[in-house]
């Protein structure tokens, strides 16, 4: 086991009324790493990370932090500190007393609260604030604030709940750049729980997937995005193009009626299995060069490309192109060996990955807009 691990969750099983919220988790963090815990809602993500605050006994399993026991210690005894969506801050006290005040409650000395206060104003850029009410802030600087207060304890460990959910979109992005320096100019491990899946890959140095209470993945975000291990996962990450296979021999699937070239091996002859098809890999080409035809069924501009859904013998296949296609147009596609991923069966098999639903979606949402226009 590596040596630098700081958090070592063994075997935890919690359950509420009978129903299983986390089931034999078993995962270890490493100081100093952005580790985010990525999932649906009810997924579990938020009750690991109350277990590891200490708010929360697990029903089974260990919490080990630096090799020493943690379960049946307070919060307050352990060497962690949480921001929540809700910032929290206190309303009667200013800035700089709302990031002092952990310090006040470890009885600090005065000349060591003003320095570290002011190195953390300095860390999140709000200098010249100190002496501002709290509540005449806007939804990013409290946001500093509540990082600046978690912060100047000196946490060995910070864990964040969704806490950027209540801000705006530019606002968010930028708070994630923020967050990801102050994690590496501090060297303190951070464990983050999100549901954005834009927000994990573009901050986190690990992400552990999670749903139904279960790991169902964990590695770099650029290694779950190219390699994910299930249908849940690559629908959950990104879209996807999820097809049944047919792995006819190493090098060879077989899906959509034609065989491919693709780049894995050691499955079974004739295995059945998941093939994952990302919509940025698959190129449009004239109908002569093409390895599968379609008809476009819907065209949404997103900003940089066109999202495309394509009816490729009944299967509704998502394409992102910055090239533009009219709704009735045959096109062709054609799709290089490496882009395509294969995935053993799993439950989540057939659940995911046709984008039949959307076009079906946006039908019943017009139909339903006009029939409502029609009752008026």
């Amino acid at each position: 086991m590596e040596d630098n691990i700081i958090i070592d969750l063994k075997n935890i099983s919690v359950s509420f009324d009978g129903q299983t919220i986390l089931n034999n988790l078993s995962l270890y963090i490493r100081d100093k790493e952005f580790i985010t815990f990525l999932g649906p809602s009810g997924c579990g993500k938020t009750t690991t990370l109350r277990i590891i605050a200490g708010f929360l006994e697990p029903d089974s399993g260990e919490i080990i932090f630096e090799g020493k026991k943690m379960n049946g210690v307070p919060p307050h005894k352990r060497q962690v500190n949480t921001i929540f969506q809700r910032y929290a801050l206190f309303p009667h006290l200013n800035v700089y007393e709302n990031i002092a005040f952990g310090l006040r409650l470890k009885k600090a000395r005065p000349d060591e609260i003003k320095q570290t206060v002011d190195e953390m104003l300095e860390l999140v850029n709000l200098k010249g604030f100190e002496k501002r009410n709290v509540n005449s802030l806007s939804g990013g600087q409290q946001q500093r604030v509540a990082i600046a207060r978690a912060l100047a304890v000196k946490p060995r460990v910070l864990l964040l709940d969704e806490p950027l959910g209540a801000l705006d979109l530019k606002l968010r992005k930028d708070m994630q750049v923020e967050l990801k320096k102050i994690q590496q100019a501090m060297g303190i491990t951070f464990i983050y729980v999100t549901h954005d899946q834009e927000e994990a890959l573009s901050m986190s140095d690990t992400i552990v997937v999670m749903d139904n209470g279960v790991i169902q993945q964990i590695g770099t975000p650029t290694g779950i995005y190219n390699e994910p291990k299930n249908a849940f996962v690559a629908d959950f990450i990104g879209e996807s193009n999820i097809l049944d296979g047919i792995m006819r021999s190493d090098f060879n699937v077989e899906f959509a009626g034609i065989r491919f070239k693709c780049v894995d091996k050691g499955f079974a002859r004739n295995e059945l299995v998941d093939v994952v098809i990302r919509p940025e890999d698959v190129d449009v080409v004239p109908l002569e060069q093409a390895m599968l035809k379609g008809e476009v069924t819907s065209v949404t501009f997103k900003g940089v490309h066109y999202e495309i859904i394509v009816d490729i013998k009944g299967f509704k296949w998502m394409i992102q192109s910055t090239d533009f296609q009219e709704v009735g147009d045959t096109i062709g596609i054609f799709i290089k060996p490496e882009e395509i991923q294969i995935m053993k069966k799993s439950q989540y098999s057939g659940k995911f990955g046709d984008y039949s639903s959307f076009s079906e979606e946006f039908d019943e949402l017009s139909q339903l807009g006009e029939s409502e226009e029609g009752a008026e």
